[in-house]
């Protein structure tokens, strides 16, 4: 017999990384519905990339804040309708840095998470960089699944595959 507490349960999570593509709500109805059916819940990741140019150090700071706050409008927004969706609350987390860091610290950070949910672009010049770079040189060596939707999904095509 041991003194260990038991751990608590562990919940499934769908993370999903948000950006302005029209292919992004794509991914998020189908981690929010994968995660309805499963009982998990939904992580909404939004990176503020640092600025290609350096501004003086008021200026940047004002250009940060400014993206702070457009970033949390933007999953206020997205919550809202996961949540008439499915009836799901998501969890929001947002980091400064480069996508492909702060995505991989989030899922070492959270043993939670279990499945990373990516749209692929619908458009010629291929899927994305992220999902590229993820689904291509990382592929073998992620520690979680990944799943890639098509981003010219229908609505009622997504329904139907979760």
């Amino acid at each position: 017999m041991t003194d260990e507490a038991p751990s608590p349960p562990r919940r499934n999570k769908f993370l999903v990384v948000v950006d302005d593509t029209p292919e992004c709500k794509s991914a998020i109805r189908f981690a929010c519905r994968r995660a309805w059916h499963v009982g998990g819940g939904v992580i909404l990741l939004k990176v503020i990339e640092p600025p290609d140019f350096q501004h003086w150090m008021g200026v940047e700071q004002v250009m940060r804040e400014e993206a702070r706050e457009a970033a949390e409008e933007l999953l206020q927004e997205l919550a809202e309708e996961i949540r008439r969706d499915t009836n799901i609350i998501p969890e929001f987390v947002i980091r400064d840095g480069y996508i492909k860091d702060e995505l991989l610290s989030l899922i070492e950070d959270d043993p939670d998470i279990r499945i990373l949910v990516l749209a692929a672009s619908p458009d010629s010049g291929g899927p994305g960089p992220l999902v590229k770079s993820l689904v291509g040189e990382m592929s073998g060596t992620f520690a979680i699944p990944i799943t890639v939707v098509p981003g010219h999904m229908s609505n009622s095509q997504l329904d139907a595959v979760t």
